[in-house]
């Protein structure tokens, strides 16, 4: 009878709620100044690593083993358990932008743009200056065919990150300068 009584215990970890996301958003104000101050590529190189450990902080343990398997079977482009971790993470931690940007991350790959996109603005409406998000976004929306809307996000993010890699797929404006 004591047994049944430690099991519910057992259990409850499995059945907690994700802690709140970890509040990024002064460090990564910080660091976003440093990229725009930069020099060069290579000296904004560190701070957008530095960025990404931010990013990919999950809120606990939990979390954090859902994140690593999902970008792990991502880069074995292992899709479906890809796309598994990162609803199971999504699911259970609704608040942390991360997991909204990998899974957007393995439907771009994927080439479902439009679900890709639904995911992009999960994360940016819970991280707004999420640089790889919004360049991730731009990206999508050029998949989309949708160029004009593209260039304009673009813009948004290499205004945080003048050094992003997409940076690149910027058009001048006809009879302006960027």
């Amino acid at each position: 009878m004591k047994h049944l009584f430690i099991l519910p215990l057992l259990a409850a970890p499995a059945f907690a709620d994700c802690p709140a996301p970890p509040d990024i958003s002064a460090a990564a104000d910080l660091l976003l100044d440093r990229a725009q101050a930069a020099p060069n590529e290579m000296a904004a190189r560190g701070i957008s690593s530095q960025l990404w450990e931010l990013w990919a902080k999950a809120p606990d343990e939990q979390a954090q083993a859902l994140l690593d398997r999902g970008m792990a079977a991502r880069s074995s482009y292992n899709f479906v358990d890809a796309i598994d971790a990162f609803d199971r993470l999504t699911e259970y931690c609704p608040d942390y932008a991360e997991g909204y940007n990998q899974r957007a991350f393995v439907s771009f790959l994927r080439q479902d743009f439009a679900t890709a996109l639904v995911d992009l603005d999960r994360a940016l409406e819970r991280s707004p200056r999420h640089v790889a998000a919004i360049s991730g976004k731009a990206l999508t929306l050029m998949g989309m065919g949708r160029d004009d809307e593209a260039q304009d996000v673009l813009r948004e993010a290499v205004e945080l990150n003048p050094w992003i890699s997409e940076r690149s797929l910027l058009i001048e404006p006809q009879g302006e300068e960027l």
